[in-house]
């Protein structure tokens, strides 16, 4: 076409507008091939494309799967034969209302979903028109970021897949899993990336998107990217490391960390089993069947039996030199992912329900506490444990991230026939809408301390005793808001929705619908929606961050709450820790 109108431009003018003509095109064409070998040159094109699946596919520049092992494994473990368990329904079993009043009830939850919709179509927009391909957006200043150990792949574009598809965004959708088929593995400025944080984003985020979209462009990045994660139990005694540095797996001086978060090291078995389930290969379940050995082994020989301390020594196996438990920060995912992958196994390996059987009893036993509010509310909430020559120390020391634990008693008392657990799981998660309600901009803060009872049960109000130690600017019942930033995080309105789906109770519903109105209000920005330093000033301070899983997470639960319950039915998928939904087996 350039020639075709080249030549007849020339049959048309004199011999001088020839020339100029010639020397236009020539400069155009010059300066479009010097911008390209600009871009060759400094690697903005990856050299190992080709059209796969009707994606322009860019094969990373490192192929981990020919990566020589250092301590190679003879014998996989393979996943579970034969088939899937008939699984107790997690799901309540909804009907259809067509009377007046259901109808105008959907007309509500349309409206409500709507304006989730609408939350993150801002916040999408933002990070598409400004930090696209960052790890996330700077919702105040306006720029692109990435994030330490992130290695700099779009954690945000990656995490949003799901979301794009669940909420109808298939033009967006599309778009975004076509830069996310271009992601290389091997182009990052970082020498070592999160292992646990990459494997629940980024592997997560493509695997779940593929279960739902079945693009195979998708799951061959997230094979790629599998490949190279896989390599975290590369070590002398197969346990991954926190940091899987990308030098140290290649020459073999790879080991497993003396103290590292447990949640890290022990938090990829959906995301593992699910890729062996897609592909075949066993080398990815015989990985984390090893780290649930270790669990399975040490179980029962902690200094609180039943559960595991907040961090692990994995490079000499030593699981009891640390004397903290907790359901929080740096230990949650262990807990959350094993109902979880009790089920994406169809329920064909035992070990997962003998090990939440025996965390949940000493949890009960341990670490949940009531707290003593003026109207004895019926709510619980998990604590810290500490042990000691004297022996277990309960702080009652409550954490946003810890809300999680209301959805995953209830995962636990659905497929384990527990009743009481399910009732728990209730109690937790209006323990954290209570403390969403208690604070002045209508959100629970990040860390807080509250007055506990003595048992599960209600007790007396000391109205002395809380003025004497608390900061009475709280509601009865704080004593602080220690650490009172809200982080855009999703544990709450986790738990809030799985109540709802598990239960069927609408009221779950309109708390959903209060906490979203809360936090919309509280940290909206021209461009998104932007962390806050404190919950407890109404007029707040913006601290110009938005992690990738507001829009992987807290805006697809608020969306999933307000929609069809068919949509993600809870019998049909699990919900890795980032929430992509992985298939369970049938």
């Amino acid at each position: 076409m350039f020639i075709e109108n080249v030549e007849w431009q020339v049959r048309q003018q004199p011999h001088h507008a020839m020339l100029a003509i010639f020397r236009r095109k020539t400069r155009v064409a010059i300066a479009l091939f010097l911008v390209l070998l600009l871009y060759l040159l400094v690697g903005l094109i990856p050299e190992h494309n080709d059209t796969l699946f009707g994606f322009t596919y860019v094969r990373s520049s490192y192929d981990w799967s020919k990566q020589p092992f250092h301590y190679p494994i003879t014998d996989y473990t393979p996943l579970p034969t034969g088939r899937p368990l008939t699984l107790p329904k997690v799901q309540y079993a909804f009907t259809t209302d067509t009377s007046p009043d259901g109808i105008a009830r959907e007309e509500v939850l349309a409206s409500r979903r709507a304006e989730v919709k609408n939350a993150f179509v801002k916040s999408w927009t933002s990070y598409r028109n400004i930090g696209f391909g960052y790890d996330e957006l700077m919702p105040v200043s306006g720029k692109g970021r990435d994030a330490p150990g992130f290695g700099g792949w779009g954690a945000t574009l990656v995490d949003s897949l799901s979301t794009l598809w669940i909420m109808g965004l298939k033009d967006e959708f599309y778009e975004a899993a076509a830069a996310a088929v271009t992601i290389d593995w091997a182009r990052t400025r970082d020498t070592s990336c999160n292992f646990f944080e990459t494997t629940i984003r980024h592997l997560g985020g493509l695997l779940g998107a593929y279960d739902l979209s079945l693009e195979t462009a998708l799951l061959e990045k997230a094979i790629e990217l599998g490949d190279m994660l896989y390599m975290a139990y590369d070590t002398p005694n197969h346990m991954p490391p926190f940091w899987l540095d990308f030098s140290d797996a290649k020459r073999g001086s790879q080991v497993a960390g003396y103290h590292d978060p447990s949640a890290s090291v022990t938090s990829s078995s959906l995301e593992f089993t699910r890729l062996a389930q897609l592909t075949g290969d066993n080398k990815y379940y015989d990985a984390i069947n090893r780290v649930t050995l270790v669990l399975d082994d040490w179980q029962n020989r902690t200094t609180l039996p039943g559960m595991w301390p907040t961090s692990f020594d994995f490079a000499q196996l030593q699981l009891d030199s640390d004397s903290s438990f907790t359901l929080g920060a740096l230990a949650d995912s262990l807990y959350e992912y094993l109902p979880k992958t009790y089920a994406i196994l169809g329920g064909l390996e035992p070990v997962y329900e003998k090990l939440y059987r025996g965390a949940m009893d000493t949890v009960i036993k341990n670490l949940l506490f009531r707290p003593n509010t003026p109207d004895q509310d019926d709510i619980l909430f998990s604590g810290n444990v500490y042990v000691s020559d004297t022996g277990p120390h309960l702080t009652a020391e409550a954490q946003h991230l810890g809300c999680f634990v209301g959805g995953m008693f209830g995962l636990g008392g659905k497929l384990f026939h527990i009743p009481e657990h399910l009732e728990i799981g209730e109690k937790i998660t209006r323990g954290c809408v209570w403390a969403y309600d208690a604070m002045p901009t209508g959100i629970m803060p990040e860390i807080f301390d509250l007055l506990k009872c003595e048992t599960l049960d209600p007790c007396e109000w000391d109205e002395s005793g809380w003025q004497d130690t608390a900061d009475t600017q709280l509601k009865r019942g704080f004593q602080n808001a220690r650490d009172p930033r809200y982080l855009l995080r999703p544990e709450a309105i986790e738990s809030v929705f799985l109540m709802y789906r598990m239960t069927g109770n609408p009221e779950y519903q309109e708390m959903a619908w209060r906490m979203f109105q809360a936090i919309r209000k509280a940290t909206e920005t021209d461009l998104a929606f932007s962390s806050i330093e404190s919950v407890r000033d109404v007029v707040t301070v913006k601290s110009d961050s938005m992690e990738s899983f507001w829009l992987a997470e807290t805006l697809r639960y608020f969306y999933l709450i307000f929609s069809s319950p068919d949509l993600i039915n809870l019998d049909e998928y699990v919900l890795n820790t980032e929430a992509h939904p992985l298939k369970r087996p049938r």
